[in-house]
């Protein structure tokens, strides 16, 4: 029940028509407020890819540590993102959506406080928890807000904002890395304080309540269980090459995998469970997501390894470094409507497959780069990142149809769910094993005189370092680099062999009704 004064908040000027609960003069402050929300998000994860050599100067901070800044949020984002979409039902998505911007906002100021690696990765754990409530949450209130004929027009101008803002965040932060050096990577976070009051602002005073749909179960003991299992696995996999720790890695990794048996089963006999087992019983939908989470893997492993081989190893300035991303946001804003309407005629398979293909080539070809030892970033690394962003384009749109269309209807949100955690899941993993992988390949690279004197994968070399040393660094972290390359590469072609053999390849049924409108 809403209070009198939050109800007030907003006065109703017009009724309330068409199965909305925001009237037409507001629903454009529902529209930016999402849009910044998902700035947030958005900008925060592509610009910490940048920074991290830059935070790893500033705090001292080790491979694994740089690890789990990226995966503290991963986790909790990965393990929690489908009972943060539950909550928004229960609750109503206006005081959800708020609730999840002020977390993040907050544990925003304290990661831009922090005076060690291990208080930032402490804050970017919460940092998921509130993105966990607040990415379901854009989306969701602007098909709540908007009537059905409007609603196409409002999402596609969330998306493209969205692709816009994620596009732009690293070429911004990049400039401004390289204009004020890196200590100004703090602002990274610092800069999520206006965008969020902003967003709660106009959800606040600009934007009625809503009432909640259904008074779901939140599933707490299930993300609780699925956190523990993947924080496990991600603690096993980070910790592989790390001397002195092989056991601790093999029990960790043991534990998490019997924490996800475990989860498993409690899922399965839960009435409400955050997800639906049953719905991997359909061919389609599981190939789909084993091949989101090979495609997705090899992705975020190549976004979050390439910037620190070119920053701390190659020596690029992190402005040149920002582009770096902007063909994947720029491919997929401008294919993924073309390349829909075609998945619509010829049925999913083929783009999702031919997509995942052209991404494996572009990391194949990035492996044969750097394995070569050639740096040229304009004529090497920026084409193959270009590659990759129109295969990422030809797969994005199409998945999201496959998955869709392999559920009955009352099953999308939650398939869609899955897979937006999938994906999630994918990175997370990629991160902690791929990092084990670059620096076990990295150490191996060099003799035994001279790791002593060289700093790890992925570190700038310090001032005054030997040019024998700094020669030795540059040519271990370029084959650890194309290890992981080679790898995710391997991972996209199965990726393709599993789309091609488990997803449909007819033509959708409304594109045959739009040819033949009498049928």
């Amino acid at each position: 029940m809403h209070s009198p004064n939050e109800a007030a908040a907003v006065p109703l000027t017009s009724p309330v028509t068409n199965g909305t609960f925001c009237p037409q003069s507001q629903r454009r402050f529902v529209l930016i407020a999402a849009i910044l929300a998902s700035a947030l998000g958005f900008i925060d994860g592509s610009i910490l890819a940048i920074a991290m050599p830059a935070i790893r100067v500033d705090l001292g901070a080790s491979l694994a540590e740089a690890q789990w800044i990226s995966n503290a949020y991963a986790l909790t984002l990965s393990a929690l993102i489908l009972a943060g979409g539950a909550a928004g039902d229960r609750f109503g998505l206006r005081r959800a959506f708020v609730a999840g911007i002020v977390m993040f906002v907050a544990a925003s100021l304290a990661c831009a406080l922090a005076p060690n690696a291990v208080v930032l990765i402490a804050f970017r754990a919460l940092q998921g928890i509130g993105a966990a409530i607040m990415v379901p949450g854009s989306l969701a209130i602007i098909a709540k807000a908007y009537p059905k004929k409007e609603r196409g027009r409002a999402i596609g101008i969330w998306a493209a904002a969205s692709a816009l803002t994620t596009a732009l965040g690293p070429v911004l932060g990049g400039l401004v890395l390289s204009a004020f050096g890196g200590g100004i990577w703090r602002a990274i976070f610092a800069i999520n304080l206006p965008l969020g009051l902003i967003s709660i602002y106009l959800l606040l005073a600009k934007i009625p309540p809503d009432a909640p749909t259904e008074k779901r179960s939140l599933d707490l003991g299930g993300g609780a269980l699925a956190t523990l299992a993947f924080g496990a696995l991600a603690y096993g996999l980070t910790s592989m090459s790390s001397s002195g720790e092989g056991h601790m890695a093999g029990a960790s990794i043991a534990a998490g995998v019997v924490l996800l048996i475990v989860f498993v089963l409690f899922e399965h006999r839960q009435r409400e469970p955050m997800i639906n087992l049953s719905l991997f019983r359909i061919g389609a939908f599981a190939g789909a997501n084993v091949a989101t989470f090979f495609l997705y893997f090899a992705l975020s492993a190549n976004l979050f390894y390439l910037p620190m081989l070119l920053i701390a190893g190659w020596g690029l300035s992190t402005a040149e470094v920002g582009f770096i991303f902007l063909p994947l946001s720029a491919s997929i804003a401008l294919l993924s409507g073309p390349v829909g309407q075609l998945s619509d005629r010829i049925g999913p398979r083929f783009p999702i497959a031919c997509g995942s293909l052209v991404v494996a080539f572009a990391f194949a070809g990035l492996a044969l780069l750097t394995h070569a030892g050639i740096h040229h970033f304009w004529t090497g690394t920026f084409p193959l990142m270009a590659l990759m962003g129109l295969g990422m384009a030809l797969v994005v749109s199409p998945l999201s149809t496959a998955i869709m269309t392999a559920v009955e209807d009352k099953d999308t949100g939650a398939a869609s769910g899955i897979n937006n955690a999938v994906s999630r899941i994918g990175g997370l993993i990629a991160v902690a094993a791929m990092g084990s992988l670059a620096a076990w390949v990295y150490a191996g690279a060099l003799d035994g005189s001279a790791v002593s004197g060289v700093p790890g994968f992925g570190e700038p070399a310090p001032p005054g370092l030997a040019p024998a040393l700094d020669a030795a660094r540059l040519a271990a972290g370029d084959a650890a680099f194309s290890a992981v390359s080679s790898v995710t590469a391997l991972l996209c072609l199965l990726s393709a062999v599993i789309a091609w053999t488990t997803i449909s390849g007819e033509r959708l049924p409304w594109s045959r009704r739009a040819e033949n409108p009498q049928d």
